[in-house]
């Protein structure tokens, strides 16, 4: 049982016998530093139901808990603040729970589904730094919220349709000679997007060429021939003609290979997909009931609005005059349409960078006012863009981070830092390789993950592949010291495995213990919040107990047996929920380093 909820029981059963009172709840929070103590209730809430100073109620409840309960064994008040110190005997009895635990901190999981959505790319163009921000996020999310106790369904919906995958298609027309992903080494989806890019230097010349002869600016890029071209081409599309539709799905073909490889090297998965193009005109029945049913209204032109402005927000079209769909009404009929799939879902998340915050405050209040009660658990996980020194990246001028290449210099990041430091004699090459690809995608990751989704990145490569500080590298460094602490505790015949027979404990092993016991309201709390920055900096707190632990008392090297065993014990533990927790990130962890 956690101490809260032992402690709660008694604050409260105690404030009753004191003062005839029966109190709502009890606050709790660590015990500061600098104060003794394990934890601490706040007493501040309770003057609102309770006559008195916080420091006499306080002093009064902490007697009574000193009477009452033998694991209390001290207290002292600070202010509004009651610190509780509790005995040894307890957290080694919640240690030798923790340990026997092989699954600590996972809950089984329910009924209770929830899809997440991320990734989501055009096919017009590689992954770069933004899709690893949104992958990683979103790959980490249905990760915790899976151990939380969820089942989870990870998704995409590829936007496989529209000008700018014609843009593509028709420079490859032009400029291509036919070569193919095969025919030049090129991953398909570095081959289709320099045709992109392709297609903007050949705007860009037709636009200051006409702008040269006369031509006003704003009439030349709407008016370039090459652009009039691809539009052409989508409507070829959108009429089903078969040369552009067979184009179309020989260079997504190439696109979706490329998405694989690069998916399989980031460590994400997906269990299925949507395609645009099947998706685009889903809605239009919808709005067509909600028309009927007052939730919409058609203006004189034909088009389809929605008035939002009793909700602080303002009209949204649903249905051009023309009778097309935008993207709130795909968005709308691809909701519905998975609630029909997964019958047993009862929310989404939507990985989907803030530049889009009001579209999904949009969509979300739609869907509850057509009447589906699940509108109310979607969730907009919206996030910070990357960035990095040298500014924004631009895809149609070729200047994005692409995501492979982005990888690969991780890795040669890992190799030549950890060359420097001298930390992998004895390796072979292809042992050295896998750790340098593992350190260099670790750095990655975490220095992605330990941010609040919510906020923007400055990404430093060198800063993230540090072995000092708040890095994946530290922490992988030292999961792989608890490792060789395992083994050398084997090789010496330690019987770390046997019954703890240990009475007391040094104040480092019971932080640790401390430390310990919060990874399942962890998880917990990462789940409510969908931040795996919750994950990643309860981590990097453990590890940070564990190396001041590490620093200050002999483990291998004590004499005391028990204590030994002990200190082994917890190495193990803290080795496994290390494991654990970057699991949740999609971090893997080294045996040796």
């Amino acid at each position: 049982m956690k101490i809260q909820d032992v402690l709660e029981k008694k604050v409260t059963e105690g404030i009753h016998t004191l003062y005839s009172v029966t109190l709502p709840n009890v606050e709790f929070q660590p015990t500061r530093k600098d104060f003794e103590g394990d934890i601490t209730v706040v007493v501040f809430p309770m003057l609102r139901h309770v006559k008195g100073t916080p420091v006499q109620i306080g002093e009064q409840v902490g007697a009574y808990l000193e009477k009452e309960l033998d694991i209390v064994i001290g207290f002292n008040v600070v202010k509004g603040f009651l610190n509780i110190i509790i005995s040894d005997a307890f957290y080694i009895d919640l240690f030798r729970d923790i340990r026997e635990n092989k699954t600590f901190g996972i809950v089984p999981q329910s009924d209770d589904a929830i899809l997440v959505e991320y990734s989501s790319p055009n096919t017009n163009k590689p992954l770069h730094l933004g899709h690893i921000r949104n992958n990683l996020l979103g790959y980490s999310v249905a990760e915790i919220l899976k151990a939380s106790g969820k089942k989870v369904y990870k998704t995409q919906i590829i936007n496989d349709r529209g000008i700018h995958i014609c843009k593509s298609m028709l420079a490859w027309q032009r400029f291509g000679n036919g070569e193919t992903p095969k025919s030049t080494g090129l991953k398909g989806d570095k081959l289709v997007g320099n045709y992109y890019v392709a297609f903007d230097k050949a705007y860009k010349v037709e636009v200051a060429a006409m702008i040269d002869v006369g031509t006003d600016k704003k009439v030349a890029e709407k008016e370039a021939p090459i652009l009039l071209e691809a539009q052409q081409m989508l409507l070829k599309w959108e009429a089903g003609d078969e040369a552009v539709v067979a184009l179309w799905k020989k260079m997504n073909g190439w696109v979706y290979e490329g998405f694989e490889t690069t998916y399989k090297n980031l460590g994400v998965d997906f269990d299925s997909y949507l395609y645009e193009s099947d998706t685009y005109l889903l809605g239009k029945d919808v709005v067509a009931d909600g028309i009927k049913n007052g939730v919409f209204h058609k203006k004189e032109d034909g088009s389809v609005w929605i008035d939002l402005t009793a909700e602080g927000l303002d009209e949204k079209i649903v249905l051009r005059s023309d009778g097309t769909a935008v993207y709130m009404t795909q968005d709308i009929g691809t909701a519905i349409q998975r609630v029909k799939d997964h019958e047993d879902i009862n929310g989404m998340v939507y990985t989907v960078g803030n530049e889009q915050d009001y579209h999904f405050k949009v969509l979300f209040l739609i869907l509850k006012k057509l009447g589906f009660t699940w509108a109310d658990k979607l969730y907009h996980l919206s996030y910070g863009m990357v960035d990095l020194p040298s500014g924004k990246m631009k895809s149609r001028e070729g200047t994005v981070v692409d995501a492979d290449d982005l990888m690969e210099d991780m890795t040669k990041t890992a190799r030549a830092i950890s060359e420097e430091l001298g930390k992998l004699e004895n390796y072979s090459d292809i042992e050295k390789q896998s750790l340098y690809k593992m350190i260099g995608l670790g750095a990655l990751k975490y220095y992605i993950l330990k941010v609040d989704p919510k906020k923007r990145i400055l990404f430093n490569p060198e800063e993230s592949v540090d072995f000092q500080g708040n890095t994946g590298p530290f922490i992988q460094y030292t999961y792989a010291r608890i490792q060789s602490i395992l083994r050398k505790a084997k090789d010496t015949k330690i019987e770390w495995q046997n019954e703890l027979k240990i009475t007391g404990l040094h104040p480092k092993e019971k932080e640790l213990i401390k430390q310990l016991q919060v990874f399942p309201d962890t998880i917990q709390l990462a789940a409510e919040n969908y931040s795996p920055a919750v994950i990643a900096n309860y981590t990097y707190d453990l590890v940070r107990e564990f190396n001041s632990l590490y620093q200050q008392v002999s483990i291998l090297g004590e004499t005391d047996e028990e204590k030994k065993v002990l200190r082994v014990q917890l190495s193990q533990k803290v080795g496994e929920v290390i494991q654990s927790a970057f699991g949740l990130l999609g971090v893997a962890v080294p045996e040796r380093m």
